[in-house]
């Protein structure tokens, strides 16, 4: 059969002779290939490919040695312009049929600086089998409770994680010894300042990671979240304490994330002539409104994890910890809001708290195009959609960053509850 697309997931599009679209992992718009489905609906099925019979000109070798079997890429198989074409093309294509949105400008999605490479963290799953083998690394494509192992380095990674990964398999002795007790155990290495910090997340309670630092000097620190933890609260168990031990949220791709704070930040100084009152919702560490109050705004910044909240911040700027559906009605009236919600997006309580009281302009930070769709329609009531700007913080995979500027219409009036009268 024919590939003619690519769907939001990375999977490629072909039609079954009974008319219903079938999605085929590893296969890319051009290629004619023999699938095999796998998973069938009244509507739509999923494939697998069984052999390529005619390559597509819009097809690379992925480099990958892993990329057949794991699933922690999609798109390695396609050239990486292509793939910010057809990231731009999911946004457009959510936006209109989730999101009701027509006519609004989507921009062509910003390059990562790095295609490979780029990651700061990395999480890989750890599982101990029978007769003490250890196999730990990604999940495999279409079989997400199988590990693929990952000897070597993963491509998307700092070149730094991936020594310190090989480090940490060399050093974690026979059946992962040196590391907590348990069947299944995840692994997060993040470059910290001081070096690269691991999390372990699993395990049981007890476990003394000094040996495992004194036999990997590569690790910087080495944090536990036992899995009957205490309130979910990582603990340090060796080396010096560093920016949160790997559990604070923090965009992996540093670079490309920069370039869509800029542009954030620049689309607050060309909508808003002069500083005033700004809402930073879902702030994480505030990475937003911090920069609003060092030019002179006055921000609220609201999150449920005050932890992930640097000591010290710029005047103007207040925390207030809890959830953003607990807190936003008291956060309002502002002149700005910024949205930058996990990727569920908003809680349906949100939308009908900013149509009671609209700020001028609302900037969403989305890492999904549906759900920032479906928040786009809920807030169409009182909102217009400026813009739509696209940023590849993910390059090899089907997800994109998007940057959504909605300005109050002249003619919204909220009425109770959001509802306009």
């Amino acid at each position: 059969m024919d590939v003619r697309a690519l769907a939001s997931s990375g999977a490629g599009v072909a039609d079954l002779p009974d008319g219903r679209v079938v999605f085929v992992q590893r296969t890319a718009p051009g290629d004619r290939a023999r699938v095999g489905v796998v998973k069938s609906r009244p509507r739509w099925a999923e494939g697998t490919l069984l052999s390529l019979l005619e390559a597509s000109p819009q097809r690379v070798e992925p480099p990958c040695a892993f990329y057949d079997e794991c699933g922690g890429c999609q798109l390695q198989h396609v050239p990486y312009e292509l793939q910010l074409e057809w990231k731009r093309r999911f946004v457009s294509d959510a936006l209109e049929r989730i999101g009701g949105v027509t006519g609004a400008p989507v921009e062509p999605v910003v390059s990562s600086p790095r295609a490979y490479g780029y990651r700061s963290r990395v999480t890989f799953t750890l599982r101990r089998l029978r007769g003490g083998h250890v196999v730990a690394g990604y999940h495999a494509l279409g079989r997400p409770a199988h590990v693929i192992d990952v000897d070597g380095p993963c491509l998307l990674a700092d070149d730094g994680l991936n020594a310190t990964w090989a480090a940490l398999r060399a050093g974690w002795g026979d059946g992962a010894r040196l590391l907590p007790a348990g069947g299944r155990l995840r692994l997060t290495l993040r470059l910290a300042d001081a070096g690269t910090e691991l999390l372990v997340e699993g395990g049981e309670e007890g476990w003394d990671a000094e040996p495992l630092r004194r036999d990997v000097p590569a690790l910087s620190a080495v944090w536990h979240l036992p899995r009957n933890g205490a309130d979910g609260v990582a603990e340090l168990h060796a080396g010096a304490e560093g920016e949160g031990g790997g559990v604070a949220f923090e965009q992996v791709n540093r670079e490309a994330a920069g370039l869509l704070r800029a542009h954030v930040m620049g689309v607050v100084a060309a909508r808003c002539s002069e500083p005033g009152t700004a809402v930073d919702a879902y702030c994480g560490d505030g990475v937003y409104g911090r920069a609003l109050a060092a030019v002179g705004w006055t921000v609220r910044g609201i999150e449920a994890d005050p932890a992930v909240v640097p000591s010290e911040t710029p005047d103007g700027f207040a925390l207030v910890t809890g959830l953003v559906e607990d807190h936003l009605a008291g956060a309002l009236p502002a002149d700005l809001l910024v949205l930058n919600p996990p990727r569920a997006g908003l809680d349906p309580a949100v939308p009908p708290q900013i149509l009671a009281d609209p700020p001028q302009t609302v900037v969403y930070v989305s890492c999904d195009p549906g759900t920032l769709a479906r928040d786009l329609r809920a807030l169409a009531p009182c909102y217009a959609v400026h813009a739509v700007a696209g940023f590849d913080l993910f390059p090899q995979t089907a997800h994109v960053e998007t940057v959504a500027v909605l300005s109050r219409r002249d003619d919204a009036t909220p009425g109770p509850q959001g509802e306009p009268s």
